[in-house]
Formats: C-alpha cells, sequence, structure tokens
C-alpha cells in the first residue's frame, strides 16, 4: 500500500479483492494476498486446526472420565464417614450435597493449578520454539480464553461427577458398613439422571459452540454418545460370553472368568473406560498417522533439480545445447507454454458456472498451459482418445481427470479459454491422470497443437540429475546460464523442497506433539479406571488369601481378567476408531483414508500395556494388605 493506513484488516484485504474482480472482471489476474499467499499450506494449516479441535474435545471427554473414576474410588473410600452419616440420621441428600461440595472445590483447586501452569506454558514454549514457527503472541494473557478454561473445566467435573454421587445417596447403611466387591449397582434417582444430561448437554453444547470446526465437533459429540451406548453393550456381551463359558479347571482362569461376570462386576466400568479412551486413542491415532503422511509422502524421492521458465522460441535451441553440454547425464524435459484464463464451460461464463469449492480455483485468474502431440510423460489417458500426430481438426484439450469430474464435465463438452486477448472455444477429447506429486512439467490442459498454431509463446523446461547432483554442480550451472541467458529464470528446486519440508516438519511436529499430550492424559485416565477399583479388591484378596491363595496366584487371577476384558474392549476399539477416523478424514477433512493396521494396533497394546501395568501394581499393592485388619472391621 502507498501511503496511507498500512494496517489492512482481512475484511478491507477482502473488500478492494472483491471490488477490483467487480471492475476488471476479464483482467485474467490471481491477486494474492498475506490472508491467502499459499492456499496448499493453507489447507494444511486449516486441517491442523481440525485436528487440534479433535485434540480438545478428547481431551474433554478422557478428562470426564477420569473425574467419574477418582469420584467414585473418592467414595469407596469414604463409606465409613456416609455410614455414619446415615446411621445418625442423614438422608442421601444430605451426603449428595457434602460430598458435592467437596468434589467442587477439589475441581477448583485443579483448575486454579490448570490455570497457573497454562498460563507459564505459552511464553515457555515461545523460548523454545523460537526460530521454528513465526509467533511472537505467545506470552501474552488472554483472560477470555482463560475464562473459557475455568468454564470447561468447571463442567466437566460437575457433569461426571453427579452420576456416581447420584448413585451413592439410595446405598443403605448396612451396605456401606459391608466391604463388598464392586460398586453399587442400579441407576440414580431420576433427578440425578435429569441433572448429569442437563449439565452434560450444556457441556456439549459449549463445546460445539466455542470449537473452531463446530460441524466437527457435534459430529465428535454424537459419536462420543453413541460409543457410550454401544460399549454398555459391550459390557454386556462380555458378561454374558464369561457367565455362559465352561468353568476352567485352573483356579485363576476360573476366578478371572467369574470376577467379570458376577453381581456388582467391575466389568460395565473397566469397558466404559478402557473402550472409550482406546476408541479415542485409535481414532486420533489414525488421523495423525494419515494427516503427516498427506504432509510428507507425496513429495518425490527424486525431483527436478532446476525448473527454467521463460525460454524464449529463439533461444531454445543454444539454450538446450548449453544445458547438455554443462551437464551430460542430466535428465531434460521441455515443455511449451503459454498463459491462458477459463471463461466458459459448457457456454456457462466461468463467472456464473456452478463449480463446487474445491474446484473453483480453475476459474480464478490465468495458468499455465501447454499443446503437446503425444501424450505427456507421468499421464495416462482414462477416459476419451488422445488425437492424432497430424491432427487438423477442431481444437481440441485434454482435462486432469480428478479436476474434469470435479468441474462435471465430459468427453466432449465446449471448454473456452482466453490466451492473448483471444477466446478459444475447444471441445474436451480426454481425461487424463496428472502424477502431480512427480513435481515434473505437468497442466491441468493440455491442447492440440493447432489450437494455438503460430502463437507466440516461451518454453519450460527442467533438469535431473541421476545422483541428484551436488551443490557444486549446481552453482556452476548457474553461474554459467546466468552469463549466457540473463533472461531465462532458474529455479532451484531443492531450496524450494526444504522450505517446503522445513514447515511439513514443524507441521507435522506440532501434530504429533498436540496428540501426545492428549494419549498421555488417556493412558493415565485408562490406569486410574484399574486403580479405582482397588478397594474392593482388597476384601476379596483377603478372604482369599486366607483360604490359603497366594499373592502370585491372585495377580495372575486378576491379570487374566484385564487381558480377557481389555482384548475384548480392544476389538471394539480398533473397530470403531478406524470407522471414525474413516469418516473424519474422507467426509470433513477431505483427506484419503488409509488403514494403519500397526498403527492402530500400535496404539491398543502399548496403551493396554501401560494400563494393565500400572493397574496390576497398585493391584499388587492392594493385596499386600494384613488380613486380620480387614476380617476385624467386618
Amino acid at each position: 500500500v502507498a501511503g496511507g493506513d498500512r494496517s489492512f484488516s482481512a475484511a478491507r484485504i477482502e473488500q478492494i479483492t472483491a471490488a477490483a474482480n467487480t471492475a476488471f472482471p476479464k483482467a485474467g489476474w490471481r491477486i494474492r494476498s498475506r490472508t491467502d499467499a499459499a492456499p496448499g499450506l493453507r489447507n494444511s494449516i486449516d486441517r491442523f486446526a481440525q485436528f487440534l479441535t479433535l485434540v480438545g474435545l478428547t481431551a474433554l471427554v478422557v478428562g470426564g472420565v477420569g473425574v467419574a473414576n477418582a469420584v467414585r474410588a473418592y467414595l469407596e473410600r469414604k463409606r465409613s464417614v456416609i455410614a455414619t452419616f446415615r446411621c445418625l440420621g442423614a438422608g442421601g441428600g444430605f451426603v449428595f450435597r457434602v460430598y458435592l461440595v467437596q468434589i467442587l472445590l477439589l475441581a477448583g483447586i485443579g483448575v486454579a493449578i490448570g490455570l497457573v501452569v497454562g498460563a507459564i506454558i505459552p511464553p515457555v514454549a515461545a523460548m523454545l520454539l523460537e526460530g521454528i514457527l513465526p509467533v511472537s503472541t505467545l506470552g501474552s494473557l488472554y483472560p477470555g480464553q482463560l475464562a473459557l478454561s475455568v468454564l470447561y473445566g468447571l463442567l466437566t467435573a460437575l457433569a461426571f461427577a453427579l452420576w456416581p454421587l447420584g448413585r451413592a445417596h439410595d446405598v443403605p447403611p448396612t451396605a456401606l458398613f459391608r466391604e463388598r466387591s464392586g460398586g453399587e449397582g442400579g441407576l440414580p434417582r431420576r433427578r440425578y439422571l435429569a441433572a448429569t444430561a442437563a449439565v452434560t448437554l450444556v457441556l456439549a453444547t459449549v463445546a460445539v459452540l466455542l470449537a473452531h470446526d463446530r460441524f466437527l465437533a457435534f459430529v465428535y459429540v454424537v459419536a462420543v454418545v453413541i460409543a457410550f451406548l454401544l460399549l454398555r453393550v459391550v459390557a454386556w456381551l462380555i458378561m454374558a460370553a464369561a457367565r455362559i463359558c465352561p468353568r476352567p479347571r485352573a483356579t485363576g482362569a476360573r476366578l478371572a472368568l467369574g470376577n467379570i461376570h458376577r453381581r456388582g462386576a467391575l466389568t460395565p466400568t473397566v469397558v466404559l473406560s478402557l473402550g472409550l479412551g482406546l476408541a479415542l486413542l485409535v481414532t486420533l491415532a489414525l488421523i495423525d498417522g494419515n494427516l503427516r503422511n498427506t504432509l510428507t509422502s507425496r513429495l518425490p524421492d527424486e525431483a527436478p533439480s532446476f525448473f527454467f521458465v521463460d525460454i524464449q522460441d529463439a533461444e531454445k535451441e543454444g539454450f538446450l545445447a548449453l544445458l547438455k553440454a554443462e551437464a551430460p547425464d542430466a535428465v531434460i524435459e521441455t515443455q511449451p507454454m503459454l498463459r491462458g484464463r477459463i471463461v466458459a464451460l459448457k457456454g456457462i461464463p466461468a463467472a456464473e458456472y456452478p463449480a463446487p469449492p474445491e474446484a473453483q480455483w480453475v476459474l480464478r485468474g490465468d495458468r499455465g498451459i501447454t499443446y503437446a502431440t503425444d501424450v505427456p510423460e507421468n499421464s495416462t489417458v482414462a477416459e476419451g482418445a488422445w488425437w492424432p500426430a497430424d491432427y487438423g481438426g477442431e481444437p481440441l484439450v485434454s482435462f486432469a481427470d480428478e479436476l474434469g469430474t470435479e468441474l462435471g464435465l465430459a468427453v466432449g463438452d465446449s471448454v473456452t479459454v482466453n490466451v492473448l486477448g483471444r477466446e478459444i472455444e475447444t471441445r474436451v477429447a480426454n481425461f487424463r491422470t496428472v502424477a502431480w506429486e512427480s513435481l515434473s512439467i505437468n497442466f491441468v490442459m493440455v491442447f492440440s497443437p493447432n489450437t494455438f498454431a503460430g502463437a507466440p509463446h516461451a518454453h519450460l523446461a527442467t533438469l535431473t540429475y541421476p545422483d541428484g547432483g551436488t551443490t557444486e554442480e549446481e552453482v556452476g550451472l548457474l553461474r554459467t546460464l546466468a552469463d549466457t541467458y540473463p533472461t531465462v529464470t532458474a529455479v532451484r528446486v531443492k531450496d524450494a523442497l526444504d522450505t517446503v519440508n522445513g514447515v511439513v516438519s514443524d507441521i507435522a511436529l506440532a501434530i504429533r506433539a498436540a496428540a501426545s499430550v492428549t494419549l498421555i492424559a488417556s493412558i493415565l485416565v485408562l490406569a486410574g479406571a484399574l486403580a479405582a477399583s482397588h478397594r474392593s479388591r482388597i476384601y476379596d484378596a483377603v478372604v482369599l488369601k486366607t483360604l490359603g491363595a497366594t499373592r502370585l496366584r491372585l495377580i495372575g487371577a486378576y491379570a487374566l481378567e484385564y487381558a480377557i476384558i481389555g482384548a475384548a474392549t480392544a476389538v471394539f476399539a480398533i473397530l470403531t476408531g478406524s470407522l471414525a477416523a474413516w469418516y473424519v478424514l474422507t467426509a470433513i477433512m477431505d483427506i484419503d483414508f488409509e488403514m494403519m493396521p500397526l498403527t492402530a494396533a500400535g496404539a491398543v497394546v502399548v496403551a493396554l500395556t501401560v494400563t494393565v501395568g500400572l493397574g496390576l501394581v497398585g493391584t499388587w499393592r492392594a493385596l499386600g494388605e494384613k488380613p486380620a485388619a480387614i476380617l476385624r472391621n467386618q
């Protein structure tokens, strides 16, 4: 901007762009601003933002499950206190209110700690990421966002604590004084169900309305609700299968099966925590893997070393001869190139053509076009037929297959282009697949040679060293060409690829870091789901040890129980997690889905190993309780 206010807002930039396009509809220019300088990179960043939405929602759900498990374990430890209240005449409502206040106080302390840590992390991250990410505002505090964090924390704690607190309302004093294997069964009273539903609905509404991608957040919330219901069914099936399974002769196996299906079994709780956590882990792992593949795998192993632009007709032969002399072993490709703009498709002006959003870019401004006698390399005719070498009929065009499908074109449709101020109507002769990822010379539209007969145009050329070339060879070639052909623009592809790879690597690192936070939280919560059952294991262990069972035999039985539940839940997690990842990637992020069995299975195996391992460590300690102290209080 020459003079005046340089602090143009994004809205102001959009107004200027729209005004320019309206005033000069046939100018054929392409406008780029700071808000849309690199559409491809912008798409990758948008997908990363969508991934962060999933990460945030996953952390919310996993944290809520952790709250529910923690509240249940806390109430288990307070059985004697609650029993005392009930025996002294306190009602279930009083017990509920007392422990609700305690839970909210604990949640408030946790939220306060989280706010302090959250406020400290950004400036620390700014120092660590200096030179990697061009972000200068990480040290700023945003009161609105901190207040939103408080709201999320308290709503999550309340939504997931009401259910276990409500179930404690109707537990009789005799049950509270008696140690039992498993928690209370049944549903809480209707008022607690209604309160849980209301707070959960508020939490879901806030999460959807304030998400970066509301549709993605809504789909995610619905999917989590469905997963909760399915996991209840999975738990019932596991218990039913254990009930009808033949009794094994081994004591440990018989004990494991009995623990799975007996009255008050922990199977529903463990399956819900494990199943939901593992399904979310698989979903994030597959989305993470596909996103990183999309960012990195499309770059070729052997890209051209140089692109040469604006080679004029008169200097083409001499330029190519110099290239062959300076790099005799290199592969050299050339292609004529003009600039043209699509002005109409099937007789409909480009400005009025109903193109889908993903294909509108080809109708905006001018772009490179070419002509060819034969099918270009890295292309294959997918539909229609290529023109003969000596073709001299009406102008024909070959369209990139994927783009032609998106535009709704068919063989025989008309395409009108403006080249050098002249509008030329052509007919689609064929569609061809194009290997864009090869980074070789490729065009959306390739015309029959007679279309531009006699039109002045320049040429493109690429040079590829067989072994990739050395820096000395490339610098020497650039110096020679600069001295002999100063008007030809040389683009060193290695520099461009290094820049792209650097940006892509940073985005991939950010994706992995964001996912890691949730993965770690998920594993800790899953381990907490097993740790929450320790108190219910103590009484069982004491009775069995009194009857002669050893700690090693008991830990083996519990390990087998966890393994059976974990294996059944893992199958559910892989199936539902893969389905969820497929839908998010293909329907929302518009990315091809690739099933990664090793990634999915690896996430499940690692999570289960750590989860069961931590759970068994706690169980081992629980099994060390002295029988006399426990039996004396029964």
